[in-house]
């Protein structure tokens, strides 16, 4: 059995592999965020309600990219997770590819759900390997960079949607997107070296392979207050940011008359600017965290909080240059709570339920998050059409922001108060 005595990561070589996790990641939200900046054209070709949009774009994807989660975590718990993340790459990018044939509503459902259960097999072992590849200390850091996926992927999957959508059909949108996944995979099955378990920690501690039945881990996990209020604030925040995110597109073009290609380059440089949003909240989770461990809640909870105010212009103002520039302090803002709260889990969690552990939380967050949230919007936007036609999207999606992000910040203020004492906890077992 490999052990840190017999196996070596460079500096260079932990750089590449972060690098390349993230390039996946970047790929996994081209494939998701595509569908929202299409919906549309996808609406005017295939006659689809808002709320049937919001039922494709979360929780037709998100019930089946939580609960495979779980199976395929444990595994990862035990198994080689490069291989893993090989095969989840391979299984998104063909049903991407699918999405373009679907000529009604169920065809669009098997494709949201296939790539859901692809893009399934992704996170939890990423988050195992960055983990092992970094010490606690950088931690943070190391997955917030892994993380910038959301907002690049976000950004790129808008700007070549739009594009392509507008010149040469959102089928073939679709296709130029998907196929590049399965030259990826290859890559990482090929360059990827497989860590030993805890290979990163104080010790050199040896490779645990046990497996952690699912109910022990739930439970350790639950019992600690800090992760349960933790997830449940990264659930709310996500709640938000899943259902602004599907219909922010729609909300350009039917309140402010933009075109698609037009909305696209807008929304492609504005969720760039959620890049900053992402490193910073793991580099000043990692740099205050040394002197108070809190900080790794503090950060997000305070960054959604600052973002209210500007939800609440940005949603009302009838100036659609004004709410371009809006629209920059929540992608930098909303995004801060993704590192310190993967790393927090890992943090919280036993190495032989590190993927595990990720798994329940992007369960929590996606279940919630992405399988209502934009359920939710969509709902909510054609229950307010009757009195304010195209706009009712700016009310939905105006309740959403103010509504979850300050029940979040709440929940991530509760769950800094016993983030000390859970991590002495999972400490003694």
């Amino acid at each position: 059995m490999n052990n840190k005595k017999d196996f070596d990561l460079t500096p260079f070589y932990r750089s590449y592999a972060l690098g390349l996790f993230l390039l996946v990641y970047i790929v996994n939200f081209i494939d998701r965020q595509i569908f929202s900046i299409l919906i549309e054209p996808i609406r005017a070709e295939i006659y689809l309600s808002d709320t049937q949009l919001g039922l494709l774009g979360g929780i037709a994807f998100a019930i089946f990219y939580t609960f495979a989660g779980i199976p395929i975590a444990r595994w990862a718990d035990v198994g080689v997770r490069k291989n893993i993340v090989s095969i989840a790459i391979v299984i998104w990018s063909l049903m991407t590819v699918f999405t373009s044939t679907a000529k009604n509503f169920w065809m669009l459902l098997i494709a949201r759900v296939g790539v859901g259960i692809g893009e399934a097999g992704c996170s939890p072992p990423i988050h195992s390997l960055i983990a092992d590849y970094f010490p606690e200390r950088k931690r943070a850091t190391a997955l917030s960079i892994y993380s910038l996926g959301i907002p690049i992927g976000g950004a790129l999957g808008t700007l070549i949607g739009g594009w392509v959508g507008e010149y040469f059909g959102w089928r073939m949108a679709f296709l130029v997107v998907g196929l590049p996944g399965v030259l990826i995979a290859a890559v990482v099955y090929l360059t990827i070296k497989e860590p030993p378990r805890g290979y990163s920690e104080p010790g050199g501690i040896p490779e645990q392979k046990q497996q952690v039945p699912l109910k022990d881990t739930i439970k350790f996990m639950w019992r600690l207050k800090s992760f349960r209020h933790m997830s449940f604030a990264g659930s709310l925040h996500a709640f938000v940011g899943y259902g602004v995110g599907l219909f922010l597109p729609s909300f350009f073009m039917r309140v402010h008359g933009f075109g698609l290609a037009e909305t696209s380059t807008y929304l492609f440089f504005i969720g760039l600017t959620g890049v900053i949003g992402t490193y910073l909240g793991g580099y000043l989770s990692d740099r205050f965290g040394q002197k108070d461990l809190r900080w790794y809640l503090w950060v997000p909870g305070i960054a959604t909080i600052i973002s209210v105010p500007f939800a609440v212009i940005f949603y009302t103002t009838g100036n659609p240059i004004l709410a371009i520039f809006l629209a920059i302090p929540g992608a930098i803002l909303g995004p801060m709570y993704l590192g310190p709260t993967f790393a927090t889990t890992q943090t919280l969690s036993p190495l032989a339920m590190r993927s595990l552990a990720s798994a329940i939380l992007l369960f929590i967050l996606n279940l919630i998050g992405l399988g209502l949230g934009p359920l939710f919007a969509g709902f909510l936007s054609d229950i307010l059409r009757p009195e304010y036609g195209e706009e009712s999207i700016r009310y939905s999606l105006l309740l959403l922001a103010v509504v979850g992000n300050v029940w979040s910040a709440f929940h991530y203020y509760l769950g800094s108060r016993t983030l000390r004492e859970d991590l002495t906890a999972k400490n003694l077992i």
